[in-house]
């Protein structure tokens, strides 16, 4: 089944907008649109600057594949979750770059060797955010370099015990259940990744 190429009887076409608010990272619109009817109707949504999110392989003396993971408390659920290492890009930051710097901040990993899998959109419906997926492997652990005011844990599971956590509801945020869904396949061969080495070192501190 091949997807449609025209697009335009779906597309609705901006008539004004209004600025709601700005925050540190967020910033929040209401716009007013035409709808592919001729009816107008309003969209509230909220411009991000997008993220990325590292999948770190590491491999056990059996062959067993590890993963890189994380528990962090996330205030709007009041919960604390398990994700992999993530974090939002800066103004002009490469994506490569960006992933690199995150992943050695949270967890002190280098990676020699690393792969961009894709791209998700998380919030489709009321948000511009997006997060580039990539892979790491050949790791070097080292001191993290965690920012003022964050706090996580960083540990190793293997590829089974993830996705049994996401199975039985362990696992719940949306990136990391896109990005197990990338390993699984990924591990049976069902996908590929085009590695490359690792861009320029991440400066230290």
């Amino acid at each position: 089944m091949s997807l449609p190429i025209v697009d335009s009887h779906l597309s609705e076409e901006k008539l004004a907008g209004q600025e709601l608010f700005k925050g540190h990272f967020l910033h929040a619109f209401c716009d007013q649109v035409k709808l592919p009817d001729g009816a107008t109707s309003a969209r509230e949504y909220i411009v991000h600057p997008g993220a990325v999110m590292i999948v770190a392989l590491l491999g056990d003396a059996c062959g067993v594949t590890q993963v890189v993971l994380e528990r962090q408390f996330r205030y709007p659920l009041g919960q604390v979750m398990i994700e992999f290492p993530a974090g939002k890009l800066e103004p002009g930051e490469d994506s490569q770059r960006c992933a690199q710097r995150e992943l050695l901040e949270e967890t002190g990993y280098q990676a020699s060797q690393w792969a961009r899998a894709g791209v998700l959109h998380p919030a489709i419906a009321y948000s511009t955010e997006f997060i580039d997926i990539w892979f790491a492997r050949g790791l070097t652990p080292g001191q993290r370099q965690l920012d003022q005011g964050e706090f996580l844990d960083v540990f190793t599971a293997s590829s089974t015990e993830l996705l049994h956590w996401c199975r039985t509801g362990q696992v719940t945020d949306g990136k990391t259940l896109t990005a197990a869904l990338w390993l699984q396949n990924i591990l049976a061969g069902a996908w590929a990744l085009n590695w490359q080495a690792a861009a320029l070192p991440v400066p230290a501190g």
